[in-house]
């Protein structure tokens, strides 16, 4: 006989199937793309292609887009296809924002994540040895980001429908899902409700009881009523009891109280991340005082009694508070005794709460693969002090990010997705798939080179004929200084030109972008220009300087993308001026050609005619300037909170940083940061009268 079931739709999507003995079926929806407009032929054409390659086997493979042809949309129509959950790796936050509203946006009925740095500012754990300075963890958690990072993990854990939109984040410690999930709590209308029992459970699950003010991670009891606000919902459940019993359960909105829905059957995450069950905490505090033990013998047999003393005092007290609550600050520098992994072994993250098919696509692959690199060195550097001079046990260094290799191991199938993809995606690649085809019919520029000699008087005609026609023009060269001399010249010849480098202003910068675009001058002369993250339709015309000298700037990736400035325009064109073609230019030369052949045939086949974009330009400026300005004020935070600015040498410290990190920052063309740095530094100066 067929057990009876209950049918229950869920606030936060899909549905469950819940026979009477409390077993759970997930019934999930299959991934489903919503859009307003159709997919191109060639988009159609490499969502099949690495589809198949996923369903055949392929381990990695390689969408390679040029900027503006639909790349997102090809990615969302191969999920479409293949029916697997989703990890989509982006470098940093404010990409992964953008394609985490993309996704939402492409699948409504599916649960689209979002799992970034909780943090609006961090400042880590740190010991400077040189100046026997001790900064400890300062941060201030984003509750929002919080709750959506819980909201991806729990998601995995229930249910296949599951895209997840993530930065590096997604390859540092988190708790094991099997022990989370056994720290999981079961509620169903009918069921015994043991009060003692029950509550305890909570506090347990790091739930907070406040009887006045609900808020996320909170409970409260009124009478034969229980609150209870999961920080990973923005809905709140309230328990009804008859003595006992669950007699009736309801979500409601926390702020409003206005009830929203009834439910019959209810899963409660814990409050934390790193949380675990009680049992498995005790079974670690005889591994973890053995540990101190050995770690205070060492320091003492060493000569290092101050070490010995610092270790031995830390450790007892966060000891008595996992005794005690099962809890402690600072409680993922014990992940490895507590999850019983032998040392060196590889902490669980993100990726461990996928299913075991899921697809990975790592979004500018040739900038995100190598910050994957670089984080655990880095991580291990700063953790290997901390353990040296008595402020962690060793088994905290297991708390840390992916190597790469082990990254390499657990993310499963990839698709790599860039326009330039580097050595590493086109050496292990089954196949690279190629999107090179505008929806708006736009081709790559044609490139000319020219002779260095003679290179301004050359240009100085160029311009002549772009500002003729209503078009502008990126120039960009190797120095502030001959980006200033050339716009001289030019100025003294009547044309409208001006500069931009790290001495310009924050809020000057974004003047000069946006009135570029809106024609108030028509030449901008800059250095690295690719750093502006604007798309600049009204330019017909990048000149670059010096295009044969060997240097980061002058990459065959740089070349390609600096090219693409001018790929927004149907009449854009590039120039390079050099001596000779070094293998850099002609790598570029030679891609772009081979886009413009396919991009000119495919036009004259479908008799398209490639027409310049049309963009707002105050929207663009202001979210770009936003987000930079956000970033640097956060650099700053984080730099502040090393330091206590009521000590006069504190101060001086502080200031003495700040000028080092402003001068970093101009160097190296991060004027955002250099702008705020000294807005900060003549802010303390005047407050203090330094």
């Amino acid at each position: 006989m067929e057990k009876e079931k209950i049918k229950v739709d869920l606030s936060w999507g899909g549905e469950q199937i819940i026979n009477v003995h409390g077993d759970v079926k997930w019934i999930d929806r299959p991934f489903k793309v919503f859009s307003h407009f159709l997919p191109s032929d060639e988009q159609l054409k490499a969502a099949e292609k690495l589809a198949e390659g996923v369903v055949r086997g392929d381990r990695f493979q390689t969408l390679k887009g040029v900027t503006g042809s639909g790349k997102t949309f090809t990615m969302a129509k191969i999920i479409e296809k293949v029916q697997r959950p989703t990890l989509i790796l982006s470098h940093n936050k404010t990409l992964s924002a953008q394609l985490y509203r993309e996704f939402k946006s492409f699948f409504p009925e599916n649960r689209v994540e979002y799992f970034v740095s909780t943090y609006d500012y961090y400042q880590p754990e740190a010991y400077v040895p040189g100046k026997d300075l001790y900064i400890e963890k300062d941060a201030d958690v984003n509750e929002e980001i919080d709750r959506m990072r819980m909201s991806a993990a729990f998601s995995l854990m229930e249910r296949r429908d599951v895209i997840v939109v993530s930065t590096v984040s997604c390859i540092y410690s988190l708790a094991n899902p099997v022990s989370l999930k056994d720290m999981t709590h079961v509620y169903k209308v009918g069921d015994v409700f043991k009060h003692v029992y029950e509550l305890e459970q909570l506090s347990r699950m790091q739930y907070e009881r406040n009887d006045v003010v609900l808020s996320p991670g909170i409970f409260r009891v009124h009478g034969d009523t229980i609150d209870i606000w999961p920080p990973y919902l923005q809905s709140a459940i309230r328990i009804e009891l008859d003595w006992d019993e669950i007699k009736n359960m309801v979500w409601f909105d926390p702020v409003s109280g206005e009830k929203q829905s009834t439910q019959e059957f209810f899963t409660l995450y814990p409050a934390k991340q790193f949380v675990m069950p009680k049992e498995q905490v005790m079974s670690a505090l005889d591994a973890i005082r053995k540990e101190m033990e050995d770690q205070y013998s060492l320091f003492m047999n060493t000569g290092r009694p101050l070490e010995a003393e610092r270790i031995k005092t830390r450790v007892e007290y966060d000891l008595e508070l996992l005794q005690e609550i099962g809890y402690c600050p600072g409680i993922e520098n014990y992940s490895r005794p507590l999850s019983d992994r032998a040392p060196g072994e590889r902490p669980a993250v993100l990726l461990d709460y996928f299913q075991p098919d899921f697809l990975t696509f790592i979004d500018e692959s040739h900038v995100t693969l190598p910050q994957i690199s670089a984080m655990y060195q880095g991580d291990h550097s700063r953790k290997e002090n901390l353990v040296k001079y008595g402020f962690r046990l060793p088994s905290a260094l297991d708390n840390r990010p992916l190597k790469y290799e082990e990254f390499d191991k657990v993310a499963g199938q990839r698709i790599f997705v860039s326009a330039t993809p580097g050595k590493t995606e086109k050496a292990c690649s089954s196949q690279i798939v190629e999107q090179v085809i505008r929806p708006t019919g736009l081709l790559d520029p044609e490139i000319k080179v020219l002779p260095s000699e003679g290179q301004i008087e050359n240009l100085y005609g160029e311009i002549k004929k772009c500002s003729s026609n209503g078009e502008r023009v990126l120039v960009t060269t190797l120095t502030k200084r001959m980006a200033e001399d050339i716009s001289d010249f030019f100025a003294n010849k009547g044309v409208r030109v001006k500069y931009l480098h790290s001495d310009i202003d924050t809020i000057k910068r974004v003047e000069i972008l946006r009135d570029l675009r809106n024609g108030d001058f028509d030449v901008l002369v800059g250095i690295n220009l690719l750093r502006e993250g604007l798309d600049l339709p009204e330019v017909a015309l990048v000149a670059i300087l010096d295009a044969d000298k060997i240097g980061f700037l002058r990459s065959t990736t740089s070349l390609i993308q600096t090219a693409g400035r001018a790929a927004r325009n149907a009449n854009g064109r590039v120039i390079m001026y050099a001596d000779r073609i070094s293998e850099a230019m002609e790598e570029a030369i030679n891609e772009t050609n081979y886009r413009r052949q396919i991009q000119m045939k495919y036009n004259k086949e479908h008799n398209i005619t490639p027409k310049t974009i049309n963009k707002a330009v105050q929207d663009i400026l202001e979210t770009e300037h936003k987000n930079k300005l956000q970033d640097a004020e956060q650099d700053v935070q984080i730099i502040k909170a090393s330091y206590n600015l009521l000590d006069p040498i504190q101060r001086k410290k502080y200031v003495k940083e700040l000028e080092s990190e402003m001068l970093k920052c101009a160097k190296d063309l991060n004027f955002e940061q250099a702008v705020i740095l000294r807005d900060e530094i003549k802010l303390i100066k005047e407050k203090y009268n330094l």
